[in-house]
Formats: C-alpha cells, sequence, structure tokens
C-alpha cells in the first residue's frame, strides 16, 4: 500500500534545513534508482498554438498575443522523421504534444499512426493531447502508447487563479482514464506562477495520492512569455526548486521526477543540485515548444562534468534494438518540446 501524505507531512519537508533535506532526497534516490542514470525524452509539438483554454502560463493558449503563430496537426511522416532524429541524438523517449482542449476523432487515426510508428523505432511513446474520453484512452493504448501526460499544475486550492477553462476534477478524470486504459502516467506541475509553498506541498500530495503515483513527474520553473498574464511574475528562487525536487523525490520514491521548463534560466550548478535533490528525467532538445531549452552538447558537456549517464532502454514491441549512445552529432532540428506540457 502507497504512502498517503498529508498537507502537514509534505509542509514538513519543505521546512527541513536545505542540506538535510537534500541528504535526505539522495538516500531515497539511491534506494530506488541508479544515482547516474537519467532518462532523456523529447518532446514535439505535433500541433501548435490557437488553444481555447486559458491556462495564464501558456503562450499556446489563443486568448493572448504573444506572436505565436498556430500551426495545423503535423503529418505523420513528419512526425516519424524528427522522431528518427530525437532517437540517433539519444533520446529514448518521444513525447508528442498538441495545443487542443481534447483531441477530435477525425484525429484519431493519425494520432495512433503516430503512436505505431515511433513505437517501432523501437522508442518510447508519450503523447499529451488535453482531456481524453474513455474510448480516446483506450485507442491510443491499443495503439502501443506508453505513456500520457496531463499536468495537475498547481493546488486545488490556487488552480483557478491560474486556469478557468478546465476543472481540477477534470483533470484527474482524465489521469484515471489514462491509467484505467493501462497507460503509464506523467504528471507533475509548475513552479513559479505565484503560488505559496503551501501550493506547492498541495500539489505534490495531489500527485502522491494518486491511487498509483505518476511513473514520471516533471516539475517545470516557470518560463515567463511576454503576453501571458504571468509574464511579469517574480523569478522563483533557485532553492526554491530544488527544494521542490527533493520533496518530489522523497514523497514519490519510485517515480521519474523530470527536470522540466525553465533549465535555459538555470546555472550548471542549480541543474547539478537538482540531480542531487533526485532529478532523474530531462527533457532533450533545443526547444520547449515555443520557448528555448538548452541544446543537446550543453547537455551532454554538463553530463560528464557530473558523471551522468543517459538511460538507454527498448520498447517490448518494435526492433527491440539498443538506444544509440548519445551521439557527438546531437539533434539541432526543430523539436519543439511541450512548455509545461499542461494543455
Amino acid at each position: 500500500m502507497a504512502t498517503q501524505w498529508t498537507l502537514s507531512q509534505a509542509n514538513a519537508l519543505f521546512e527541513k534545513p536545505f542540506l538535510e533535506l537534500m541528504f535526505e532526497a539522495q538516500q531515497v534516490h539511491r534506494q530506488h534508482f541508479d544515482p547516474r542514470q537519467v532518462q532523456v525524452s523529447t518532446l514535439l509539438s505535433i500541433k501548435t498554438g490557437a488553444c481555447p483554454e486559458d491556462c495564464k502560463y501558456c503562450p499556446q493558449s489563443s486568448r493572448y498575443k504573444t506572436g505565436l503563430s498556430s500551426e495545423r496537426l503535423m503529418e505523420v511522416e513528419a512526425v516519424l522523421t524528427s522522431a528518427r532524429k530525437a532517437k540517433a541524438a539519444g533520446s529514448d523517449r518521444f513525447c508528442m504534444g498538441a495545443a487542443w482542449k481534447n483531441p477530435h476523432e477525425r484525429d484519431m487515426p493519425y494520432l495512433e499512426q503516430m503512436v505505431k510508428g515511433v513505437r517501432a523505432m523501437g522508442l518510447e511513446t508519450c503523447m499529451t493531447l488535453g482531456t481524453l474520453s474513455e474510448d480516446q484512452a483506450q485507442r491510443l493504448a491499443r495503439a502501443g502508447l506508453d505513456y500520457y501526460n496531463h499536468n495537475l499544475d498547481t493546488s486545488p486550492e490556487f488552480y483557478g487563479s491560474i486556469i478557468t477553462t478546465r476543472s481540477y476534477q477534470e483533470r484527474l478524470d482524465t489521469l484515471g482514464k489514462v491509467r484505467d486504459a493501462g497507460i503509464k502516467v506523467c504528471s507533475g506541475g509548475i513552479v513559479g506562477l505565484g503560488e505559496t509553498v503551501n501550493d506547492r506541498a498541495g500539489l505534490l500530495v495531489q500527485l502522491a495520492n494518486l491511487p498509483t503515483p505518476p511513473e514520471s513527474v516533471p516539475i517545470n520553473m516557470l518560463v515567463k512569455v511576454k503576453g501571458t498574464p504571468l509574464a511579469d511574475n517574480e523569478d522563483v528562487d533557485p532553492f526554491d526548486f530544488i527544494r521542490t525536487i527533493a520533496v518530489a523525490r522523497i514523497m514519490m520514491p519510485g517515480s521519474h521526477v523530470r527536470l522540466s521548463a525553465g533549465r535555459e534560466q538555470m546555472s550548471e550548478q542549480t541543474q547539478a543540485m537538482c540531480f542531487m535533490a533526485g532529478a532523474n528525467s530531462i527533457f532533450y532538445g533545443c526547444k520547449l515548444l515555443t520557448t528555448p531549452n538548452p541544446e543537446e552538447d550543453k547537455d551532454m558537456q554538463l553530463f560528464r562534468k557530473l558523471g551522468l549517464n543517459p538511460r538507454h532502454t527498448t520498447t517490448e514491441t518494435g526492433d527491440n534494438e539498443q538506444q544509440q549512445a548519445l551521439a557527438g552529432q546531437l539533434l539541432t532540428a526543430d523539436t519543439e518540446q511541450f512548455y509545461n506540457a499542461a494543455v
């Protein structure tokens, strides 16, 4: 039986002296993972912009003037071409994100083809498409989808200050449908929305207390985009962000905790401390959907400095070949990683 966390327990972790918290998080991490191994994902925006949602952080919302041009759903072969490049650059999971409130039925056959095609390359597959019906979740599962991303973003109490076009319960319902279909769950949140420490604790309690905690937990630092309502938010203190990573690791010991959006603003030292705090997954590539991300060679340089190694896995179906070692010639294609993956 998984631990049921209380808000007071989570807050107590946030209040621990920083170095004690880091030590505890590293101990938990080493009990469940190889501390030198990092899971590497690439995320492609397969349908960009013109989203009807009003998430206040997101440049893809049609409600804000951010200068982002909208694009229709990509052709299947173009998606597969990007997946091949991602694999050649060393990613072992390929994530596909669409700026939708939910996928239309007419789009499902193309989405299923994308999943099957990417999986046949030996890559793990992930999608983030908004709200899913039970039937859509089952269809994606049958196509071979490994992971589905649907972030909770923040605590239930603060959520309404950031998003009004979809309820917190709707997000939880989608996660339930995904889990029931046999797809692994990827769900996390964003630090820097204007939330309190209590809200950060509340988010992690929601995630950790799901019937099964998410296999993947992306922790994003807000990327402030001009034209969005949160463009002028205060910067997040790096120690506060690292602390959130550490608490996530302790509360969800068996989950991959992903150092996600916001790495472009982080120093190498901050990122190193995040890995020390238990982060063991990153998004890899030159863009996060519509916002910058460190280029792959910068990541590889940091990995070398820290003695970290990318994880190499194969899927259960497909060609089952070993993932290529991270190459010197690294991905420079337009693989837009899904900023905050929260559509």
